[in-house]
């Protein structure tokens, strides 16, 4: 069905309405696309359970059962254990923001017991800039054309296998 300027003319509203119609339905669609996404990452216990917490009163067992494994456990140490939560927001294709971010620290003495109970939110945070130096190679640096032709000569033609065999053939 095609639509020209006389039929829009001759048949009024109703010809608006077919054309108006399925561009509002096409351009309402792409709405939800344009609405950020909320994720939510790791898991942080109830404020409830938190408060039960009781420095010297509770080994690992107890807090493991009380609050439920921890999201990660220090590396160098292992009486130190985080809970760690973090709400990012993504907008189609850029870069997700941290927009919240929950750290529950819980430490443990030599005898297993807490001893010691940390929280840090997002504004405790600090920035870390990795490094982008290129760290150098030794050896030498050598040009495309080094490169082509380095190899020449360099390599041996094989030796014949010793060993069983046909031996040479012997001439006409």
């Amino acid at each position: 069905m095609q639509f020209k300027l006389e039929h829009i003319l001759r048949d009024g509203p109703r010809a608006v309405r077919a054309i108006v119609v399925p561009c509002m339905i096409v351009a309402l669609s792409g709405l939800p696309a344009c609405t950020p996404r909320v994720d939510t990452h790791g898991f942080m216990p109830r404020p409830e359970f938190i408060e039960q917490l009781e420095p010297g009163k509770q080994n690992r067992d107890a807090v493991v059962r009380l609050m439920g494994s921890p999201s990660s456990i220090s590396t160098f140490d292992s009486s130190t254990w985080y809970y760690i939560t973090q709400r990012t927001k993504n907008f189609a294709f850029f870069k997700p923001e941290v927009v919240d971010q929950n750290i529950l620290v819980i430490a443990f003495d030599e005898q297993g017991l807490l001893s010691d109970i940390r929280r840090y939110t997002l504004e405790d945070g600090l920035i870390v800039d990795p490094a982008t130096h290129i760290t150098p190679t030794a050896g030498k640096e050598m040009t495309f054309i080094q490169q082509l032709f380095g190899n020449i000569g360099r390599f041996a033609k094989p030796a014949p296998a010793a060993g069983p065999g046909p031996g040479p053939r012997p001439g006409p």
